[in-house]
């Protein structure tokens, strides 16, 4: 039967002595620690349920000099941050720590005085950037100065310098590029992201050797730029569709300019797949929401994150430095073959 007492009234040697443990013990398995045998493990959970108990993370944050608090920097809200927020969530109540999802526009000015605010008002474990703030030189610069520790996502300069987490997008490319080129595409359209974006750079380079691999040449008149913006994508995909030998297939670094060359294919009256082949990459939510679906690479997104939040918690890097070699984690991804593309017929 479980025992009346509100969480604010119940201490950790309380817990302690119901489980018959240290409260070091408890606060283990609290912290998620590993070195705690199964069935102790399990007693102290009992307990904790049995007596309602919740930590206090103010008097832990006293008691260690610690804040609980991992800081997420990300430049605008999409799917893919939603994703992503939710796998660093997960991670982080499992440890009993809060994620603080903090937006920055990377073109305002001013943005060095608005960091500084933030990191002088929060103690902050660690910092999670998201590109392209993981390639920001004034948030790198601003968070080594004051000694918080960083995990980037998909990274392009300095990956031996702080731990990174992505997937292989040259290979990713390269697969899209060979799934339309063996479907018997041959004036493939290409749009780039935002050039300071990580990704971006790799993702062309995969898409071009590809095209090289089979002898195709790449028309320069049929690369565009759309910033991994849906309007930017839709100006792209007029041009490239108004050219006096359009594509039989386009290929968008992700999935919102993906839907953009869809939404202008129908704009021209085009049957897609039949007279137009589009793919995507990120296997973002509108990928499976617009018809035809798209082709796309599909990114373990939450589980980046969870890796991204798990290397703060169990390292502890703010105490304790982070290992050498820094971490650094591909992992995998899968080309999802939807209605999108198909063999290439004549218009």
């Amino acid at each position: 039967m479980a025992i009346n007492l509100s969480p604010a009234s119940v201490t950790i040697q309380e817990v302690a002595d119901l489980a018959k443990v240290s409260p070091k013990t408890v606060s283990r398995v609290i912290n998620n620690e590993p070195r705690v045998r199964s069935d102790t493990r399990a007693r102290i959970l009992e307990a904790i349920e049995t007596l309602n108990y919740r930590p206090n993370l103010n008097a832990r944050g006293l008691a260690s000099n610690r804040s609980f608090l991992i800081g997420l920097f990300c430049e605008k809200p999409g799917d893919y941050l939603s994703e992503f927020q939710a796998g660093a969530v997960e991670r982080c109540r499992e440890s009993n720590l809060h994620l603080m999802v903090e937006p920055w526009d990377v073109d305002s000015p001013g943005i060095d005085k608005r960091i500084d605010t933030l990191l002088g008002q929060l103690r902050l474990e660690g910092v999670i950037l998201l590109p392209p703030l993981s390639d920001h030189p004034v948030v790198l610069n601003k968070l080594h100065e004051a000694s918080i520790p960083m995990v980037r996502i998909a990274p392009k300069h300095h990956l031996n310098t702080t731990p990174s987490i992505g997937i292989d997008d040259y290979v990713a490319a390269r697969q899209v590029t060979a799934h339309l080129v063996n479907l018997g595409h041959r004036r493939i359209g290409f749009i780039l992201g935002r050039p300071e974006h990580g990704a971006t750079e790799q993702r062309y380079l995969g898409f071009v050797e590809e095209m090289r691999a089979h002898q195709i040449p790449v028309d320069p008149d049929l690369v565009q730029t759309g910033n991994f913006a849906f309007g930017d994508g839709l100006l792209c995909a007029e041009r490239m569709l108004r050219a006096s030998l359009p594509p039989t297939a386009i290929f968008a670094s992700n999935d919102d300019m993906a839907a953009a060359v869809v939404s202008m294919a129908r704009k021209f009256g085009l049957d897609l797949p039949g007279q137009l082949s589009v793919a995507g990459f990120d296997d973002a939510p509108v990928a499976s929401m617009i018809w035809p679906e798209l082709t796309t690479v599909r990114q373990p997104v939450a589980a980046m994150a969870r890796i991204a939040a798990d290397l703060i918690i169990q390292f502890e890097p703010k105490r304790n430095g982070w290992p050498e070699p820094v971490p650094r984690h591909l992992l995998d991804h899968e080309l999802v073959v939807r209605n999108s593309t198909a063999r290439p017929s004549r218009r």
